[in-house]
């Protein structure tokens, strides 16, 4: 009788720890965030989405920030998803469950906690020097695919893990090859676990900061991107160099990034889910 006390007690104070933890968490972030938009609200003005960066505060934009995003989060879903769920559909479906596999796994796994200066230093080496694509978007959309691919590749392991055996055999049992299963039955089934991974990648794609710094992206961008090999930036970037200015009203407007950021950030995120939601009734 004494354990079971002292196990509930102890559970108590353990849940009772977790709590005021997570309320002093809500509240810090909540103060955060009154903070950012009472000082940022005032600076979302038609020129501050029109303008370039600018040394002079009032003149200041975050034109070049926009486009920069926006290029490195299309190209790295485009290089990153493709890749992501073809290894995890070889990876599931097709791969020996041998020691090899399993070391495979285990080490991609791990990647997704490696830190992403790790993969800038990878996308110097790789794709700005040795491949010889300099300082431009399609570097960094590489570079970044390097840091999210790992989420993407476990989130559709798991996805398709989730995939209900009898619904393979039901296929084969209609005369359906392998791949066509796979096609039709399980990739469709997976979707709404897949479409998780990807809301997870750009998240964490968006807010990233060391590798583009490590593939030269600029803080300072005077015109918009030409093309996929021209110089750019992005909204982290953007924000740090703000924030690195001696001028108070700089953070004010870093402060009006980080409110487009999460803009950004939070109507991706929507039509992923929208996305998903719709390919789970679907399956239903």
């Amino acid at each position: 009788m004494n354990q079971i006390k002292y196990r509930k007690m102890k559970n108590s104070i353990f849940h009772g720890v977790i709590f005021c933890v997570t309320l002093i968490g809500i509240v810090v972030l909540v103060i955060l965030l009154a903070d950012i938009i009472m000082r940022g609200v005032p600076y979302l003005t038609k020129n501050f989405f029109t303008s370039f960066p600018s040394r002079f505060p009032k003149k200041a934009g975050i034109l070049p920030g926009i486009y920069g995003s926006v290029y490195i989060i299309l190209l790295t879903i485009l290089f990153a998803v493709p890749i992501g769920l073809g290894t995890a559909v070889y990876l599931e479906e097709y791969a020996k469950n041998n020691r090899f596999t399993k070391f495979i796994k285990i080490n991609i796994s791990n990647l997704s906690g490696t830190p992403s200066i790790v993969y800038g230093l990878l996308g110097l080496t790789v794709f700005v020097k040795t491949l010889g694509l300099g300082k431009s978007i399609v570097a960094g959309a590489l570079t970044m695919s390097l840091v999210v691919l790992p989420i993407v590749i476990v989130s559709s392991q798991e996805a398709i893990k989730a995939v209900p055996q009898y619904l393979r055999h039901g296929s084969y049992a209609l005369g359906a090859t392998k791949w066509q299963t796979i096609r039709k039955i399980v990739i469709p089934t997976a979707l709404p676990g897949i479409f998780t991974g990807v809301i997870l990648s750009v998240s964490r794609a968006l807010g990233e900061t060391a590798p583009l710094i490590m593939v030269g992206a600029a803080t300072y961008v005077s015109k918009l991107p030409e093309g996929l090999n021209s110089i750019f930036t992005a909204l982290p970037l953007q924000i740090y160099y703000w924030m690195g200015l001696p001028k108070e009203q700089f953070k004010d407007l870093a402060a009006a990034g980080i409110i487009v950021l999460l803009a950004i950030l939070l109507t991706t995120n929507a039509i992923t889910i929208v996305l998903r939601n719709k390919y789970q009734k679907s399956v239903e």
